[in-house]
């Protein structure tokens, strides 16, 4: 069997949608590097290469395709199967390209799969006819069981995690368990992807950059958060061996040229003697390769920090959300905004890149705390920040929080962007403050670059700052 695996061309003037590999699909401008890997799809389509079936991996948005150069991909491979990874900002979109993709191989079936929680109902099939499968959840093993069901002629039935069309009419077959033991997995297919196209660069780290998996899920309980909710449907952590990421890390330094990594987990850092582990694998082995990591501030603490510099750390993100401890505990995120200073002070004088993320709209916003927020990112003063809008994936707490209180605007998923446009109210703001509020803080993210850069000239002094900031809070 042959099987095409995509990520579509999603693009509106001026700016290009990211999907697969982002937990938070939205536009970018046409001038932004960033480019999330398409974990799922690669890691998908390296499952069914070892089981000896011929596939194809396109990332029509990486290789910034048209949406005939994409079609014109599915129909040169001629496959049998179609495979689309979607979400629900673009699903108006990917609904289109499954129909030209119909249209272009009349004979293949078509497989939606990804962060939609409304094609997970039967009632999708019945509106979408050229929709054949739809696999929920994480989807590697779901993909595989269903290729052979095909090839086998045998029941569909067996193929948990699916929603296929059966006699009786649309059927879902049920949960799918989460892969427990995820280092069973192989590497994901990069060899069919422009790997110097991938871009998430925390800490100015060099490209060809890989970004990398060595962990999925987080315990905590973010009611905003999408992929656990999901994606995993669980709170369920799974690390990796480290010795079997150290591996991989060497194997894309040897084969592909790579000169740095970015490890995209949901939570980085916990379990601190897997990490201390990790970290004296690649000192072992003298990788001697910049990376960078997405984790938890309160999972940080100074030998964790000094262990990750010494293995190459050269970036982090850190998640704050909000500059008031309320707001971050009514969203469930369980961080303690104390240790948050205390964690990225003493994270910049140790030399590593900072990078910071707050969302203004969650639950019981105000504007006294979108100020907090303001006020809170300039404290800190990392290297770089971001702000966005709270946007409600369906599926998730935060969603049905705002729909039973009333506080949801709009059900046009073109609109879930977060990047400039608010679908959410809450009992204080309207759309109108909340999009205000987040031209305001970028506004002084502006200005807050201008002056870090005046800093930036005098490393002594801003080093000074940090150091009485750290004593002022610790």
């Amino acid at each position: 069997m042959r099987v095409f695996l995509g990520n579509s061309p999603w693009q509106k003037e001026g700016f290009y949608g990211v999907r697969a590999g982002s937990r938070w699909p939205h536009f970018q401008c046409n001038s932004s590097k960033y480019m999330p890997f398409p974990f799922f799809l690669a890691y998908a389509t390296a499952v069914l290469e070892r089981q000896g079936v011929d596939v194809l991996l396109v990332d029509g948005i990486a290789e910034k395709l048209t949406d005939e150069q994409f079609i014109g991909r599915v129909r040169e491979f001629d496959p049998e199967l179609v495979v689309l990874e979607v979400s629900t900002i673009s699903i108006e979109t990917d609904i289109a390209c499954a129909r030209r993709v119909r249209g272009a191989c009349p004979n293949a079936k078509i497989v939606f799969c990804g962060m939609h929680t409304e094609m997970f109902e039967p009632e999708f099939l019945n509106e979408h006819p050229d929709v054949d499968f739809v696999m929920k959840g994480e989807y590697e093993y779901i993909l595989r069981d269903l290729v052979k069901a095909l090839c086998d002629g045998s029941s569909l039935d067996a193929v948990s995690g699916l929603l296929y069309r059966s006699s009786n009419g649309p059927k879902f077959t049920g949960d799918r368990p989460l892969i427990e033991n995820i280092d069973e997995l192989p590497w994901p297919a990069r060899h069919f992807l422009p790997m110097d196209v991938y871009c998430d660069t925390p800490g100015e780290i060099p490209m060809p950059s890989a970004q990398m998996w060595a962990s999925r899920g987080c315990p905590y309980n973010c009611v905003y958060c999408a992929w656990p909710q999901i994606m995993y449907g669980s709170k369920k952590y799974r690390a990796r061996d480290p010795i079997k990421i150290v591996d991989e890390m060497q194997s894309l330094v040897q084969e592909m040229g790579i000169k740095s990594f970015f490890f995209d987990d949901d939570t980085f850092n916990i379990g601190k003697e897997r990490i201390l582990n990790l970290c004296s694998e690649i000192t072992r082995r003298r990788l001697n390769v910049p990376w960078s990591i997405m984790a938890r501030a309160d999972t940080m603490d100074k030998e964790l920090l000094t262990a990750l510099k010494k293995a190459g750390l050269k970036g982090l993100k850190y998640g704050v959300e909000s500059g008031s401890q309320e707001i971050v505990d009514r969203c469930g995120k369980s961080l303690d905004l104390k240790k948050v200073r205390e964690m990225v002070l003493l994270t910049k004088k140790m030399g590593i890149w900072v990078h910071l993320t707050f969302m203004l709209g969650l639950p019981g916003e105000t504007q006294e705390t979108m100020q907090k927020t303001i006020d809170l990112s300039l404290e800190l003063c990392p290297d770089s920040m971001q702000f966005s809008i709270a946007t409600p994936w369906p599926g998730t707490k935060f969603y049905k929080q705002l729909e039973r209180e009333g506080f949801l605007l709009s059900h046009n998923f073109a609109e879930y962007d977060g990047n400039s446009m608010a679908v959410i109210r809450t009992e204080a703001l309207s759309k109108e403050d909340l999009e205000a509020g987040l031209r305001r803080a970028n506004d002084t993210y502006i200005k807050f670059s201008s002056r870090l850069k005046r800093h930036i000239r005098h490393p002594r002094f801003f080093l000074r700052k940090i150091g009485r900031r750290i004593k002022r809070h610790s």
